[in-house]
């Protein structure tokens, strides 16, 4: 991950709590999705792991209080998750039709959803895990689809010694040291860190 990941989670407390009463704070959402859907398209859920507020707000935030369960395997089924993108961007669509193009409303409808969705990913993360939310989270889908093939995690198996240290280190709760593709693998480095016989790299 990047040194400044740690310290991203404080803009999700910015834009959800002090974007109530300054609306404008809401467009930085904007910038968000724009910067994640570039960077997918080079390296799938990259984003996800080095510049995500929220993925930061997870870990270095919500970590402190999870209870550390099993994510739930079926919260990953696209039954879950492509329904979930379809009613959070319809009902932001919806919800923006009705500003009437008015700034302040536009970037209040941005508010709102930060709000919302981040609540939801404190729950989440609180009772299960701290990336819980990222495992159907509407925008990580996006970047799953778009580039999920791309700069995959790679392991030299005549190196591998079958020790699940990376497994362990992987807030995703992945299957790591396999070779088989890993959509929702977020790029943050922790297993690569964490195994002791460097086995593990990113492949372009």
């Amino acid at each position: 991950m990047l040194k400044i990941t740690p310290y991203l989670g404080i803009l999700v407390v910015i834009v959800s709590i002090a974007g109530l009463w300054f609306p404008l704070l809401g467009y930085f959402l904007l910038l968000v999705f724009a910067t994640l859907l570039i960077t997918s398209v080079f390296r799938g859920r990259w984003f996800c792991g080095n510049l995500c507020p929220r993925g930061s707000f997870n870990d270095f935030w919500v970590g402190k209080i999870t209870r550390g369960k099993k994510i739930p395997k079926i919260l990953r089924s696209y039954w879950i998750r492509v329904p979930l993108f379809l009613f959070m961007m319809g009902f932001m669509g919806y919800r923006l039709l009705s500003t009437q193009g008015l700034v302040n409303q536009i970037g209040m409808v941005f508010v709102i959803m930060c709000l919302a969705t981040s609540t939801i990913a404190l729950l989440a993360g609180a009772t299960v895990s701290p990336r819980t939310w990222c495992t159907f989270c509407p925008m990580g889908t996006v970047q799953n689809l778009i580039g999920g093939s791309k700069y995959q995690l790679h392991t030299d198996e005549s190196k591998c010694i079958d020790c699940n240290k990376c497994e362990k280190s992987c807030p995703m709760q992945l299957d790591v040291h396999t070779n088989s593709d890993k959509p929702d693998c977020i790029k943050c480095g922790r297993c690569i860190t964490a195994c002791p016989t460097k086995a593990l790299s990113f492949k372009a």
